[in-house]
């Protein structure tokens, strides 16, 4: 299960919301690491009452927004926010609708960084497939209205690196010299390729310096949809994936979180309901500890037939929603209790240990949902992209994010409180 690439049937078309005066922020570049911003996860600021907050420092000063009570999000590809008519539409939608928080691609599955950069380490990736020159105005703009902005990076996919760095690829097992490609002819970095890390870590503090005020991490696995028979790690090795995995969630928790970056991670949605890694290294317990926001893609039409005894599973998405999200809230909650237990048996030493990991305050409140707002195993009405919601209302969560890979948004269903 992951995000897809397809553009569906377009359902949200404003393009008259003419030109928008850009605000311009007076914001200097520096590295998170010398910001004296106080960044409150999870605070009380609702899409209305947003607070804009910073610390006076002999710093250079960088300007985020508070993560609402209730996060609720769009997406906007690298594409769209580098043009105006089109995101500006978007921010429209926003502004009308109970929505108060955008995720726009940083680095999306071409590898290219959507913004300028004079760093080294990104000179040859950045602006060469979409992208805004104008994103540190865009995102001051936004925080001027109040709008809590999320830069998502995809990360192990990444074929523009893979043809830099093809030292650092998931190769052939049968020609170990050779990329491996997966069915769509995209290229992995291996998950233990400690160098990539360092440029991960990179694009993510500049971001963070431009004015995201949270950094969204996709594609954070080792490959799948490809010829999995004939592929080898050079870095990973016959390592655990799970253990690989989490040593990079580790490492990202370790560099970013001194910043105060919110951080957050994009799972499949079959890792709510799973107890094995899927093939990908990818466990929900391994995520929580290093992450303030895991967002599962419990899309319906990503399940198989007899999902929960269901044939069409997009044709469901109420129970699909429910249930997925209602396990991972499930085992949250086992997670946090297991901080503390006194239990011996294998299951709750293991709980207990991961619980004390990371930022060690773990709590179902950390899960958000992507739901589906596209056209896949079923024509998607307002009503069936509102069920979604209302089903991650009823497991006891507040907030959720919106995709569409053609960013073209059902406006009826956003229009309930």
């Amino acid at each position: 299960m992951t995000h897809t690439n397809d553009t569906t049937r377009s359902r949200y078309t404003s393009w008259g919301a003419g030109c928008v005066a850009v605000i311009l922020l007076a914001v200097l570049f520096a590295a998170p690491r010398l910001f004296a911003t106080r960044y409150q996860s999870g605070g009380s600021a609702s899409a209305e009452d947003a607070v804009v907050s910073t610390v006076p420092s002999p710093k250079p000063r960088v300007v985020h927004v508070q993560t609402p009570r209730q996060v609720k999000a769009i997406y906007m590809t690298q594409c769209v926010v580098g043009t105006p008519s089109f995101r500006d539409s978007l921010v429209s939608l926003i502004e009308e609708t109970e929505l108060n928080s955008v995720v726009i691609d940083i680095k999306d599955y071409t590898g290219s960084i959507a913004f300028p950069s004079e760093n080294p380490l990104l000179k040859d990736t950045t602006l060469l497939h979409c992208g805004a020159r104008d994103m540190r105005e865009f995102i001051g703009r936004l925080h001027e209205k109040g709008i809590y902005v999320i830069g998502r990076i995809t990360v192990f996919q990444d074929p523009l690196y893979t043809k830099l760095h093809p030292e650092l690829a998931v190769k052939k097992a049968s020609a170990t010299s050779t990329v491996w490609q997966d069915y769509k002819g995209l290229s992995f970095i291996d998950v233990s390729a400690k160098p990539y890390w360092d440029y991960i870590v990179a694009i993510s503090t500049e971001a963070y310096g431009l004015g995201f005020d949270e950094l969204n991490y996709d594609y954070i696995r080792f490959p799948s949809d490809g010829n999995m028979k004939d592929i080898s790690y050079p870095y990973s090795g016959t390592r655990v994936k799970a253990e690989a995995l989490e040593s990079f969630f580790a490492h990202l928790y370790g560099e970013l979180k001194e910043a105060g970056a919110v951080l957050s991670a994009d799972l499949f949605g079959y890792t709510t309901t799973n107890t094995d890694d899927l093939g990908i290294g990818q466990l929900l317990e391994r995520a929580l500890p290093y992450f303030d926001y895991v967002m599962p893609m419990v899309y319906p039409s990503h399940y198989n037939s007899g999902f929960i005894g269901i044939e069409k599973p997009a044709t469901r998405p109420y129970e699909v929603v429910e249930y997925s999200m209602g396990e991972a809230v499930r085992r949250a909650t086992e997670l946090a209790s297991a901080k503390n237990t006194t239990s011996t048996t294998t299951d709750m030493l293991y709980l207990r240990t991961q619980a004390n990991k990371g930022h060690g305050t773990i709590s179902p409140s950390q899960l958000r949902p992507w739901l589906q707002d596209f056209d896949l195993g079923a024509v998607y009405t307002p009503e069936m992209v509102r069920t979604q919601i209302q089903a991650t209302y009823d497991v006891g969560l507040t907030s959720w994010a919106l995709w569409d890979a053609g960013n073209t948004y059902t406006r009826e269903a956003l229009l309930s409180e």
